[in-house]
């Protein structure tokens, strides 16, 4: 029993160091920023010899060892760690020893004048300079920096406690992400302070009186979860009833516009609940979900990603599936939102009655017209691209957790320029019509024939018949909807790509409310013969139906369909694709690729 009591005995030096922790996880200034730095006091700590700690611009404070420090004194030296981090300190165009330099003296006066724990007898100095960082660098580059100011380094005696990580680039993400730790921190410090002072908080602290489940919950992803960390810094969690309330927002909701996630403190979550709900969220901005709506229902399609997202949360265990809400089915596993969402749309009815974190026939993705106004003025959409591709590389540098390999697809999927319509109208051409094989035919002279009148040269020219049957159908929407646009680009672009192809006719059908068989015509007169009549409601399925059963248009003919998606449920029984306005959608799940023009 005395052995196995001698395992459970601290060190004193150790004592005191997870003492001087947990007073700054408690303190409303640092809880935000020491919840999200990663502190190393290990025997393989960087930290050197006569250094009390070291901070990189990793995220990283690599503390002495074996140093024996009283409690206050671990409180400073972390403290002075942590500003460095909050106040941007990493600058690699600087002269190391003077910016260093600059940014000890800075951080020394502000912990003098917060009064927050006790400098070290070897980390003292009096008549501290005024200014801040960029004056202090520049007098220490003219004049030298003093002696007794060489000692403030927690580095060491003229050392520096500023390290780069040469693995990884601090990127302005990551300056980001830590001034929106260090702003929440001081905002939170300031409601501390003046509840304390109105007698309505006994302590001035963050403790779990004054620290939600919630932001418990964002602190966690901000120190323990690369993937999504940088994004949810940047975002502020909403409790507030009145606003859920007047939002009707029974659990959770995001405005990735006002970079808010709104969860309602009426419902009660665990904070494994609301660690669920806050990835939930994020997941739907970080993967834009709203911009890939692209003419569905909006919230059918927010079921379909729903399904998705909390079945790959529940397979890396992160947080507890809300009870409310919280829409599972294992069935979908492996599964993407657009295949699911062709499956919800068979069953409207039923799936129009389930119920987002939201609420009933509510998408918790809330627009830019909901919630408070956006006041951002940056991208937002690169911001969130760049910030799940840097996670997503970071997590799986450090080994952070299990990751399913949808979503790492899909994640990756993001860094990836989009294809434009035209590129996907061209490889739809290539795949139906291959390179034709060519002849050489003295019926056709060459034209280099004339710089050489004596000696016959042949030009090339198509195998006889190889033309034959190289055509395609293509059903024009004329109908009064129809944007003239959308079908000026298309015509544009089917008549280039027909020439490169080399297809000599097109057959041709236009339809509003009837249909207008045109026969074969040449791709460039297409676009000469085109009227929008401007009947209203089109129907193409008679113009479908004319193509499948005509004689004279081959069998394995593909169909190319122009519409705006205000048409008939079509049946079509060949091969086809579609060419909608982006936005549009069809009254139908298509079954042959879909091209949407800008």
């Amino acid at each position: 029993m005395a052995r196995k009591a001698s395992k459970n005995i601290i060190d004193p030096a150790t004592r005191a160091f997870n003492a001087a922790d947990r007073q700054l996880h408690a303190h409303p200034l640092f809880a935000p920023l020491i919840s999200r730095a990663r502190i190393y006091r290990g025997q393989s700590a960087l930290c050197p010899d006569d250094a009390w700690a070291i901070v990189t611009d990793a995220g990283g404070i690599y503390v002495h060892p074996t140093r024996r420090a009283e409690e206050q004194e671990w409180i400073y030296v972390l403290s002075h760690c942590l500003l460095h981090l909050a106040l941007s300190h990493f600058k690699r165009d600087r002269k190391p020893l003077e910016w260093n330099a600059a940014c000890d003296v800075f951080v020394a006066r502000f912990l003098a004048d917060l009064k927050i724990g006790r400098a070290p007898e070897e980390l003292r100095a009096d008549d501290l300079p005024g200014g801040n960082e960029d004056r202090l660098y520049d007098l220490f580059c003219a004049d030298g920096i003093p002696k007794h100011l060489q000692r403030l380094s927690v580095g060491g005696m003229q050392r520096l406690d500023l390290y780069y990580d040469d693995k990884r680039r601090y990127s302005l993400h990551d300056r980001r992400a830590w001034q929106a730790s260090f702003a929440f921190g001081l905002r939170q410090a300031v409601n501390s302070a003046i509840d304390t002072a109105a007698g309505r908080a006994p302590t001035f602290k963050a403790d779990g009186t004054s620290i939600s489940k919630a932001i418990a919950a964002r602190s966690w992803f901000i120190s323990s979860y690369p993937l999504i960390g940088a994004i949810v810094a940047s975002f502020e969690i909403v409790e507030d009833t009145a606003i859920c309330l007047r939002e009707e927002i029974s659990v959770g909701a995001v405005n990735a516009h006002s970079k808010e996630i709104f969860i309602n403190p009426g419902v009660g979550l665990t904070e494994q609940e609301c660690r669920f709900v806050i990835a939930h969220e994020i997941l739907h901005v970080g993967l834009f979900h709203s911009q890939r709506c692209e003419g569905r229902d909006p919230y059918l399609w927010n079921i379909a990603c729903d399904f998705v997202i909390n079945g790959w949360l529940i397979e890396m265990g992160i947080g507890t599936l809300p009870q409310v809400g919280g829409l599972y089915d294992p069935e979908l596993k492996g599964l993407s939102a657009e295949s699911i969402y062709d499956r919800i749309v068979t069953d409207m009815r039923r799936f129009r009655r389930l119920a987002t974190l939201r609420g009933v026939g509510l998408s918790d993705m809330m627009g830019p017209s909901e919630g408070r106004a956006d006041s951002h003025a940056m991208d937002l959409d690169e911001f969130y691209r760049r910030a799940m591709s840097q996670g997503l590389e970071y997590h799986l540098a450090e080994n952070r957790g299990f990751l399913p390999a949808g979503l790492i697809e899909e994640i990756r999927a993001l860094s990836q320029p989009p294809i434009a319509w035209d590129v996907e109208l061209a490889r739809w051409f290539d795949d139906w019509f291959d390179p034709i094989e060519k002849v050489r035919s003295f019926a056709r002279p060459s034209r280099r024939q004339a710089s050489t009148p004596d000696i016959p040269r042949p030009s090339l020219v198509p195998r006889e018949g190889a033309t034959d049957g190289r055509t395609f159908g293509v059903i024009l929407d004329t109908s009064g909807s129809m944007d003239r646009r959308l079908l000026a680009k298309a015509l544009g672009a089917i008549a280039s790509y027909s020439v490169v192809h080399e297809v000599p006719m097109v057959r041709v059908v236009f339809c509003d409310a009837a249909a207008y068989d045109q026969g074969y015509m040449a791709p460039d007169a297409i676009a000469d013969c085109v009227q929008v009549k401007g009947r209203g409601g089109t129907i193409l399925q008679p113009a479908i139906d004319l193509l499948q059963t005509s004689d004279d248009f081959p069998k394995d003919g593909p169909l190319l369909v122009i519409t705006d998606g205000r048409c008939d449920r079509l049946n079509i029984r060949r091969n086809h694709a579609f060419l909608l306005p982006k936005g549009a959608r069809l009254p139908f799940i298509a079954r042959g690729p879909v091209f949407r023009v800008e």
